[in-house]
């Protein structure tokens, strides 16, 4: 199969093409370098010709303090306009199946009482989860008029070797030995590994199953944000330096900085049910949480 994945040169990007073209996959990566800047005048003609399939990574992502003047507006345009303008092009290329990866924020922050699960009502709360949702109706629409096969992954946070953001910052956190306030915090969170996202990804791209269908995906495991730490600190040959600060005290000093989203993070509970993508795919992760991390920290220590 011939398959364009855009944002190639990114961090699920590289790994995803080297993934399918250790599969015998012919794979063509496109970048900002190669299409500019995805809109809605995107020019595709050329990425597109001779794909069978496509892979959409490409896009504007969520940042905690954006210095849009309408974030709503930017992420409106690279991730729903631009992925509009990317399907309507794909299908009149003849594309036969489009896979896009979404987010698992398209349900919501939080999983006070229950998991996330594939067919409940999304309810996407700031603005980077709000385009991506508006793509997801986009492609559906397309669908539903040209016949292109649509496949919709909603991950929770991914990490790996050469993963950046949050989980990079923690990760020398850790290493550093620096004392964290997370010590109470009794949440549970879903993620997923990079190896694992790009399995999922590969499979949904030729399972005749997958057409038309939307799934959470994940490692199948959870873990506290302070067992995460400890894991992290066990595998990098440190002790964990966790105080046990209240809960309410921590939320209190995020509103204070402005840093009660990155507080909600690390205190809230986020956990997905992914049995769909297992039951109706027969997807098992190929790796554990236990070999992911322990690869993560493998890397992070490598190349620091």
């Amino acid at each position: 199969m011939r398959v364009l994945v855009t944002g190639a040169n990114g961090f699920i990007g590289k790994a995803l093409c080297a993934e399918l073209s250790q599969h015998g996959h012919v794979v063509r990566g496109a970048t900002r370098n190669s299409v500019g800047d995805i809109g809605e005048h995107t020019d595709w003609a050329e990425a597109l010709s001779g794909i069978d399939a496509v892979v959409h990574l490409a896009a504007r992502v969520h940042v905690m303090r954006d210095v849009a003047s309408d974030p709503l507006k930017a992420h409106r345009a690279t991730n729903a306009l631009g992925t509009q303008r990317l399907a309507q092009c794909a299908a009149a290329s003849g594309v036969k199946r489009f896979v896009y990866i979404s987010t698992v924020k398209v349900h919501g922050e939080a999983t006070p009482q229950r998991p996330f699960a594939d067919r409940e009502p999304p309810n996407p709360q700031d603005p980077y989860a709000i385009s991506k949702f508006e793509a997801e109706q986009a492609l559906q629409r397309i669908s539903a008029a040209r016949g292109m096969e649509i496949v919709i992954l909603r991950p929770p946070l991914v990490y790996g070797p050469g993963v950046e953001g949050n989980f990079l910052r923690l990760l020398h956190l850790v290493e550093k030995g620096i004392p964290l306030p997370l010590g109470s915090i009794m949440n549970q969170r879903s993620l997923i590994y990079l190896g694992n996202l790009v399995d999922a990804i590969r499979l949904c791209l030729t399972h005749e199953c997958a057409a038309e269908k939307t799934f959470l995906v994940s490692d199948g495991e959870t873990i506290s944000t302070p067992g995460l730490i400890r894991k992290l600190a066990s595998l990098s040959g440190k002790r964990a330096r966790l105080w046990p600060i209240p809960i309410a005290l921590l939320q209190w000093a995020g509103y204070l900085t402005g840093k009660i989203e990155t507080v909600q993070r690390l205190t809230d509970s986020l956990i997905v049910d992914d049995s769909a993508i297992r039951l109706e795919l027969g997807w098992q992760p190929p790796y554990s949480m236990e070999e992911g991390l322990a690869e993560t920290v493998r890397h992070f220590q490598a190349t620091r």
